[in-house]
């Protein structure tokens, strides 16, 4: 491999690592309050719907492939599972759909 590819990852590397360690480091010690804390406990199920809903209007060929995925993650999410089980639900879902139709 070529040396100036191995010091780009490294580089790259260090650029997506610093922004999310810095606050970790400088914030360790400060206690949010609770309103920031609900908040900030809400971002990945509101990133994750920012993802999954957008692309239940571009699908063309079975609309009950984005609906049930939506659904599927929605009860998981408001059940009050992790981000990646609501995900792995999401798509044992759409498995077991895709399966039987």
């Amino acid at each position: 491999m070529n040396s100036t590819i191995v010091w780009m990852i490294i580089g790259m590397g260090l650029v997506t690592y610093i922004p999310r360690m810095l606050p970790l480091v400088v914030f360790q010690h400060v206690k949010l309050p609770p309103f920031w804390q609900g908040v900030l406990k809400n971002v990945p199920y509101a990133a994750l719907g920012a993802l999954i809903v957008p692309g239940i209007f571009f699908i063309q060929d079975d609309i009950w492939f984005g609906v049930l995925g939506f659904a599927s993650a929605l009860v998981a999410a408001w059940l009050g599972a992790n981000v990646i089980i609501v995900v792995l639900i999401s798509v044992a879902v759409l498995s077991v759909y895709a399966l039987i139709w």
